[in-house]
C-alpha cells in the first residue's frame, strides 16, 4: 500500500480559529449512562488523585491524575484511553508533551488503572475507550495537564532561584533562566513542584506555534512491538500461574448437562477439569496440554430454545418487522410530497469482531483479594464485574489493564473476565484462560443484522423531494447503557449517519424499529458501529438515485453538498486525486464514491474494482479524503484510515455470521476471512487541514468502505448490490458458460480461480 497524507498533499480550504473545549459538545454522549455519567476527568487536582498517585509510587510531582514525575527517570504519563493498535499513546504524548514541554523520547506510557472520576472520557461518560472519542475526549484534557505541570515547574524553579517565572524558558524538560545562566531538569525541581498550589488559569500554545502537534511523528509504543517485548494479555506470565482453554455450549442460551472427562484427566499436562452452567474448561500446565484434553471430553449439552434456530428465521422476522413494525421517529419530515418514488430494500448481516489477540485473561482469587491481568476497553467495567462475582469489594480487586491485541469493540464487553473469574474461584492457583479462535468467533458478542427499507421522492430533475428511512435492528445502547437510551425508547446510534444527512433535501421520515434478538443472542458494538450500516444503505441508495436521474454519481452529490462546504471539500478532494472522469477504464472496472460524517469527521471514499467474468472482486486503488479538523499525528490518521478502510473492505467482502440449528457456522479465518497482503489495494489518504476541533479517525475508515465497494461494484457490472458480504454468483458475466466451465474443471479435477 502506499499513502499521500504528506503536508505538500494537505489542502489548505479555510483557516479558523480552534475551537475551545466547549466545541466537544457532540454526538458521542450516547454512550452514557454507564453508571458513572458525571465521570468527567480533569487537569486539575481530583479528590481520588492522592490515593492514585500513592499506589503508582507517591511521585514528589502528581500534578494530576495523568502526570508522575520523580527524582529521577523520564517524565511518566498515565493514559486515560487504551492502546489497541489506534496510535493513542502516541497522540496522548503529544498533546502532553506539547505542553509540558518535552520530546516524545522524554514520556513513557503507563496503564491507568480502574478509575471512572479521574479517568472518565466525558464524551461516553466512563472509563470507555470507544466511538472514535479518545483524542476528541483528550485534546483539551492533555493539553491542560501539560500546561498546569509545565506552569508549576516554572514557579518552582522561579521560587528557587527568587526571579520572575516569566523570565524563565522551558526546553526538553529543562527550566532555563537565560539572565542568570541557571538551569534546572523537571526531576531536580520535582520536589519542590510537589508542594505548591494549582495556578488558577493556564495558557495554551497558540495552534500556529505547535512544535509536535500536527507532525508525522514515529509511534511511541512501536519499537518494543517490533521488538517483541509489547506485553498484551494474552502474554502475561504469573508466578505458579496454569492455563486453561474453554468450551461453551454451542447454541445460544444453552447449558452444560454433563461431562465424562476421565480421557481428558490421563492426558499428559492435564491438571483440572472446571464446570461453569454453560461452558467446561480444561486447565494443563500449557495451553497444548489443555486443548488436547479439551478434545478428549465427552461433553452433553442442553441445547435449549435455540436448538432449531437458522439465519433465515432471523432475516425473515427482521424483514418483517422493517417493513410492518411501529417506529419511534428520530426525524419527522412531514408528510411525502408528490412526485416519483423509488424505494430499495438492504441488508446487513451479523459480525464477529475477529481480533488478531482471542478473548484471554488471567486471574488469581484468593479469599481476599483478586488480582485480574487482561486487556479491555473498559477497565472500570471488568473491576465491577470481577467484584460481583467474587463478592469481594471493589477495593480488593487488583485490575492491570493490558495492551490490547485489537479491540474494534469486542472488548467493550466483558464476558470473557466474567467467565476467567469464575473459573479461577474454583482454583488456588493463578489461572490463566485462553479461547481458542473458535471459541472466539463462535461465542462473539456480535453486531447486530439489519434491515432497511429506504425510499425518496424526486423531483422532474432527479433531485430527491424528500427521502424515508426505516430501519430495523437490535439495540446494543439498551443494554450496554440503557441510561442513554432516548426517553421515548430511541437508540440514538441506530440512526446515526442518517438521522442528519450531509445533503440539501428539504424533507425527509428517519425511524428506527427495535427488534430484539432470540435469548441468549447478545448484540455488541462492532467497529464502526451505526454509521457502518447505515452509510452502507444511505450511500448505496443515493448512488441509486444519481443512476436513476442519469446523472454522474459524484456530480449528483456535489449538487446536494452546496450548502455543506466541508462535505463538499472531501468529496472534490477524493474525485480529484483519483481523476473521476478523467479517463476511460476498462470493461468490467468501475469506481464507487461514499461520503458520510461519521464520529464529528468529513470523509469521501472512492474505490476502484474489477469483477472477474467469474464473479471475483479485484481491488484495484482506493482513495480517501479526510477533514478532522485539527490533525494530531498525520501519521495516525493516515494509519487508521488505510486499516479501517481494508478492515471495512474484508467485511463487505467476507464476512457474515450464520446460524444453523442454533450454533454459529463460521470458525476461524478460512471460513469468515480477512482480505490478504496480495489482495489489498492502494490506499491513498489526502487531508484537508484547517483549525477545526479534532473528530474521530479509528472507525471512519470502516464506516465509509462498504458504500464506496458497492457502488464500485455497480459501476463495474451494473448490478446493484442490497445485501452483504458481496453475493459473487450475482456478479458472474455469464451464469450458463461458468456452469458449464466449472462442470468440466471438476470433471477434470482441477480448481476454479
Amino acid at each position: 500500500m502506499q499513502a499521500a497524507a504528506n503536508e505538500q498533499d494537505a489542502v489548505d480550504l479555510r483557516r479558523r480559529h480552534a475551537l475551545q473545549a466547549g466545541g466537544l459538545a457532540i454526538a458521542f454522549l450516547w454512550l452514557g449512562g454507564t453508571g458513572a455519567a458525571s465521570a468527567m476527568m480533569s487537569a486539575r487536582r481530583q479528590p481520588a488523585d492522592t490515593a492514585a498517585a500513592l499506589a503508582d509510587g507517591n511521585p514528589p510531582f502528581a500534578p494530576n491524575a495523568f502526570i508522575r514525575i520523580d527524582s529521577s527517570g523520564p517524565v511518566r504519563l498515565v493514559m486515560p484511553s487504551v492502546e489497541m493498535g489506534q496510535g493513542i499513546y502516541t497522540g496522548c504524548c503529544m498533546l502532553l508533551a506539547e505542553e509540558l514541554g518535552v520530546g516524545l523520547d522524554q514520556i513513557t506510557v503507563e496503564h491507568s488503572p480502574p478509575s471512572d472520576d479521574l479517568y472518565g472520557i466525558p464524551l461516553l461518560g466512563g472509563q470507555i475507550t470507544g466511538g472514535s472519542t479518545s483524542t476528541r475526549g483528550t485534546w483539551p484534557v492533555l493539553r491542560e495537564a501539560g500546561a498546569v505541570a509545565r506552569s508549576m515547574l516554572v514557579s518552582a524553579a522561579a521560587v528557587k532561584w527568587h526571579v520572575d517565572p516569566s523570565t524563565c524558558t522551558v526546553e526538553r524538560g529543562v527550566v532555563h533562566h537565560q539572565a542568570s545562566g541557571r538551569s534546572a531538569t523537571f526531576n531536580q525541581l520535582a520536589d519542590v513542584a510537589g508542594r505548591l498550589p494549582m495556578p488558577d488559569k493556564v495558557s495554551l500554545t497558540d495552534p500556529k506555534d505547535f512544535k509536535l502537534i500536527g507532525k508525522p511523528m514515529r509511534r511511541v509504543d512501536s519499537p518494543d512491538k517490533v521488538k517483541g517485548a509489547t506485553q498484551f494479555g494474552i502474554d502475561v506470565r504469573v508466578p505458579g500461574m496454569k492455563i486453561a482453554t474453554v468450551m461453551a455450549c454451542p447454541t445460544f442460551n444453552g447449558t452444560l448437562a454433563s461431562v465424562d472427562d476421565k480421557a481428558a484427566r490421563k492426558m499428559p499436562g492435564v491438571v483440572d477439569v472446571l464446570r461453569l452452567d454453560n461452558a467446561v474448561a480444561v486447565v494443563g500446565e500449557h495451553f497444548w496440554a489443555a486443548l488436547q484434553g479439551l478434545n478428549a471430553l465427552v461433553i452433553e449439552w442442553n441445547r435449549g430454545v435455540n436448538a432449531h434456530l437458522t439465519t433465515q428465521q432471523l432475516r425473515d422476522a427482521l424483514a418483517d418487522s422493517a417493513r410492518h413494525g411501529q417506529g419511534i421517529m428520530a426525524r419527522n419530515g412531514g408528510e411525502r410530497p408528490q412526485g416519483t418514488v423509488i424505494q430499495s430494500e438492504y441488508q446487513s448481516p451479523m459480525l464477529a469482531h475477529a481480533t488478531m489477540e482471542p478473548m484471554n485473561c488471567t486471574v488469581h482469587v484468593t479469599a481476599d483479594q483478586c488480582e485480574v491481568w487482561s486487556g479491555t476497553q473498559v477497565p472500570m467495567r471488568a473491576a465491577e464485574v470481577a467484584a460481583k462475582i467474587t463478592g469481594l469489594p471493589e477495593t480488593k480487586i487488583v485490575f492491570h489493564n493490558q495492551y490490547l491485541g485489537g479491540g474494534f469493540g469486542r472488548r467493550l464487553e466483558t464476558d470473557w473476565v466474567e467467565q476467567a473469574v469464575a473459573l479461577g474461584k474454583q482454583v488456588s492457583y493463578p489461572l490463566k484462560v485462553v479461547w481458542t479462535r473458535e471459541e472466539d468467533i463462535r461465542h462473539d458478542r456480535m453486531r447486530p443484522m439489519y434491515h432497511d427499507v429506504v425510499s425518496a421522492v424526486l423531483d422532474a430533475d432527479g433531485r430527491p423531494l424528500w427521502y424515508g428511512y426505516r430501519t430495523s435492528g437490535g439495540s446494543v445502547l439498551a443494554r450496554f447503557a440503557p441510561g442513554a437510551m432516548g426517553k421515548d425508547g430511541m437508540d440514538s446510534d441506530a440512526v446515526e449517519c442518517v438521522a442528519e444527512l450531509p445533503y440539501d433535501i428539504p424533507r425527509g421520515s428517519v425511524e428506527w424499529i427495535r427488534h430484539d434478538m432470540p435469548p441468549g443472542i447478545v448484540v455488541g458494538w462492532w467497529r464502526g458501529v451505526g454509521p457502518t450500516h447505515n452509510l452502507f444503505v444511505v450511500e448505496s441508495f443515493i448512488d441509486e438515485l444519481a443512476h436513476h436521474a442519469g446523472k454522474d454519481p459524484f456530480e449528483y452529490r456535489r449538487a446536494l453538498l452546496q450548502k455543506n462546504p466541508r462535505a463538499l471539500g472531501v468529496l472534490n478532494l477524493a474525485a480529484e486525486k483519483i481523476g473521476w472522469g478523467g479517463q476511460s477504464l476498462p470493461p468490467r472496472v468501475g469506481r464507487g464514491v461514499a461520503l458520510g460524517e461519521p464520529f464529528g469527521s468529513h470523509v469521501c471514499a472512492i474505490v476502484e474494482a474489477e469483477v472477474t467474468p467469474q464473479g471475483e472482486v479485484r481491488l484495484r486503488k482506493a482513495v480517501v479524503a479526510i477533514d478532522c479538523g485539527i490533525t494530531v499525528n498525520p501519521g495516525s490518521v493516515e494509519a487508521q484510515l488505510q486499516g479501517g478502510l481494508l478492515f471495512g473492505l474484508s467485511a463487505a467482502l467476507y464476512n457474515g455470521l450464520t446460524i444453523k440449528d442454533g450454533a454459529v457456522e463460521q470458525s476461524n479465518f478460512n471460513n469468515y476471512r480477512s482480505l490478504r497482503i496480495n489482495e489489498a489495494p492502494n490506499v491513498q489518504v489526502y487531508r484537508v487541514i484547517n483549525a477545526e476541533a479534532p473528530g474521530g479517525i479509528g472507525e471512519v475508515g470502516t464506516a465509509i468502505a462498504a458504500p464506496a465497494l458497492a457502488n464500485a461494484i455497480f459501476a463495474a457490472t451494473g448490478v446493484r448490490l442490497y445485501q452483504l458480504p458481496v453475493d459473487r454468483d450475482r456478479l458472474v458475466q455469464n451464469p450458463d458458460a461458468l456452469k458449464s466451465v466449472v462442470s468440466t474443471a471438476r470433471h477434470e479435477g482441477r480448481d476454479i480461480a
